[in-house]
């Protein structure tokens, strides 16, 4: 009898291991590109560099492609990005309120971005869509397109 409460005694006090299967993600925005005499076409951009403002590393650097996803400082209510395409230069600035999201005691939380507003000082980008997004909590799909 002695062995067998100690069995039942080291089982039942034994946790459960906690692992992460909900992979919770802080959202990026994602950019598509199209072309500006055809909106509904996807268009490259040649020899594209991206960086933050403020840093020196390039997140793409002198790429040809119609599709980005740039990270958002979770820290700050603003992220600003230089896009420079043939040696010209655009800022393209996004603004947002960042909410820490609960997902669960093994993953942690996960940051949303709110009122989420685009602006862009349209050195070579001709115009862009939407200027405002209610939040980014997803990753299936573009959030904004920019025409040039």
């Amino acid at each position: 009898m002695p062995l067998l409460s100690f069995f039942l005694l080291i089982n039942t006090s034994c946790e459960k291991d906690d692992f992460c299967i909900k992979n919770p993600i802080t959202q990026s925005v994602i950019i598509n590109f199209y072309d500006d005499s055809s909106k509904e076409t996807l268009k490259n951009v040649k020899n594209l560099y991206v960086w933050a403002e403020g840093k020196t590393d390039s997140i793409y650097i002198n790429q040809t492609i119609n599709t980005i996803t740039l990270p958002l400082n979770s820290n700050t209510t603003e992220t600003i990005y230089n896009f420079s395409k043939e040696n010209v230069v655009n800022q393209f600035a996004i603004t947002y309120n960042p909410v820490d999201e609960y997902v669960s005691r093994s993953c942690g939380y996960k940051v949303i971005f709110n009122d989420v507003t685009f602006s862009s000082d349209n050195t070579w980008i001709i115009g862009f869509t939407p200027e405002t997004l209610t939040t980014i909590e997803n990753q299936d799909e573009a959030h904004v397109q920019i025409f040039h």
